[in-house]
């Protein structure tokens, strides 16, 4: 450190204290004006082992920075007004994520926000030169559960097909089979969303900092991806495996996990010690153009209170726009709500209870649980309104499904969107629920957002924001629609859904318009 200190001139060293001081405390008002999004980031990483590695982020990154201080020392901070757009577009899709409480975009909103305000204030060359120790905090963003469903099925596709290849019969039904000496079910825990997680996380890392070649860093970190999911889908097969040739004594309890851990384990050591063989760490970093030799201040202020102070108070205050408005947009009272009632039509009327199964829809603000019955077919009705959209409280959330994972009585056997013929054609979340009673139902699903049928959450989300900071109607509802079904009547189930969908949408259109006061 003395050596980098009797090489730089004074002037550099006077330069820097200023501009560092303003980053620290921009940075850290940045962190109390949207402190429950960073909360909410630090919620997750105390509740879930997935995302426990959260907790080092910041430090690690801060880590990189000191390792690159002899580089970074030679960059003259400029402020840069570039940083502005970004930073403000940055809020502006954070307002977005918070007005569709969509918590994960806004928390990646947020950290844009701290790499941009570094920006404003240091300017584009020292992120380019400290760009990955930047970027490294975007892994700060506790994200991935939205992984869970596709890398089940990715297990229970390899699971069951090495099974049939190893000569063993399996019977199927969603992620559930059976074989001879036992039933499995691949639940969240057998996505391998844990080992992918903490694999890209250490991969990416690993691969920042063993190699200079961003090809190699590239392909390592892909390698990061594709291994882990590849190993616990072989994880998984490998339990089952032992299970049964052990008579169902073995890998089912605590070592179920304690297999799994160790393999990752293993596996992890195996790829650190492949990609050792082309690691370059010996090798230097290659220059940055801009921190190659000591530059010159652009002009006599470059670095100096009457430069970086007033880039300071404009970026807190573009920053403090957005959380303002979104808190005014929250003050805001909701409107006097009637009951929800759907009149009965096309010859439906209310039918006895038939099922036990309900759906679990949580925050709405009107609910609505009815079963119909018409000429011996029975349907249930299930509607959540929401009439404006807040935490807790959104027609698009996590906590609305169908069935819970490992729920002792009924089990999803298979979902999806498909296209349904209901006075028009259409799409729908269609789900096959089977009950331990030996019940099915078939099962419809799809959102109702500016008055039109929607599935993709994506896409609904985005609209309900939109109209929440447009201040426009942002309310939504949630229609669900079961009828009983056997092996040999599931078409006769859908022609049910789609007589009934037919029959009851305008009642149902009309009560949700009564609810909204429109």
């Amino acid at each position: 450190m003395s050596a980098v200190s009797e090489a730089l001139p004074a002037p550099s060293r006077v330069n820097w204290l200023l501009p560092a001081l303003l980053t620290a405390g921009v940075l850290l008002v940045l962190a109390g004006l949207f402190w429950p999004t960073l909360h909410s980031m630090i919620e997750v990483w105390e509740r879930s082992e997935t995302f426990a590695h959260g907790y080092l982020i910041f430090p690690i990154s801060a880590w990189l920075i000191w390792r690159k201080r002899a580089e970074l020392a030679r960059v003259t901070p400029r402020p840069d007004a570039r940083g502005l757009g970004l930073l403000a577009s940055a809020g502006a899709g954070w307002l977005l994520a918070d007005a569709g409480s969509v918590n994960v975009v806004a928390q990646y909103a947020f950290v844009v926000m701290l790499i941009a305000a570094v920006w404003t204030l240091l300017g584009w060359a020292f992120v380019r030169a400290a760009f990955f120790p930047l970027m490294f905090l975007l892994f700060a963003v506790p994200v991935g559960e939205f992984l869970i469903q596709p890398l089940m099925g990715i297990t229970a596709d390899f699971t069951v097909a090495m099974l049939q290849a190893t000569g063993i019969p399996v019977f199927r039904e969603g992620t559930f089979f059976s074989i001879p000496s036992g039933d499995w079910s691949v639940v969240e825990g057998c996505s391998g969303l844990r080992y992918l997680i903490a694999s890209v996380t250490l991969g990416v890392l690993y691969a920042y900092l063993t190699y200079r070649s961003w090809k190699r860093r590239l392909l390592f970190s892909l390698a990061a991806i594709v291994v882990p999911i590849l190993a616990n889908s072989g994880r998984a097969y490998m339990i089952v495996m032992i299970a049964h040739l052990s008579d169902m004594k073995l890998a089912l309890g605590v070592d179920h996990y304690i297999y799994g851990w160790v393999f990752f384990g293993l596996v992890m050591l195996l790829l650190f010690w492949v990609g050792s063989f082309w690691r370059e760490d010996d090798r230097a970093e290659d220059a940055h153009p801009e921190a190659a030799p000591p530059q010159a201040p652009a002009s006599p202020a470059a670095g100096t209170p009457r430069a970086v102070l007033p880039f300071a108070l404009v970026a807190i205050a573009v920053a403090a726009v957005w959380p303002a408005y979104a808190a005014w947009l929250g003050s805001r009272p909701l409107p006097a709500m009637p009951a929800l009632a759907v009149e009965a039509q096309g010859g439906w009327q209310p039918g006895a209870a038939f099922t036990s199964w309900t759906p679990h829809w949580v925050g709405a603000d009107r609910q609505l649980r009815q079963p119909y019955t018409q000429a011996g077919r029975n349907v249930l009705l299930a509607l959540d309104y929401y009439v404006t959209q807040r935490q807790d409280a959104e027609l698009i959330n996590s906590q609305n499904f169908m069935i819970r994972q490992k729920d002792p009585l009924w089990s999803n056997v298979g979902e999806g969107i498909v296209t349904v013929d209901a006075g028009g054609a259409r799409q729908v979340r269609q789900a096959r629920l089977r009950g331990a009673d030996g019940q099915r139902l078939l099962v419809w699903q799809w959102n109702v957002v500016d008055g039109r049928p929607l599935v993709n959450d994506h896409v609904a989300k985005l609209l309900l924001a939109v109209d929440r900071v447009r201040l426009r109607r942002d309310d939504g509802l949630s229609v669900l629609i079961a009828t009983p079904y056997d092996d040999a009547g599931i078409d006769a189930a859908a022609a049910t859904l789609a007589r009934f969908a037919v029959d009851m949408e305008p009642a149902i259109a009309r009560a949700t318009d009564r609810v909204d006061g429109q």
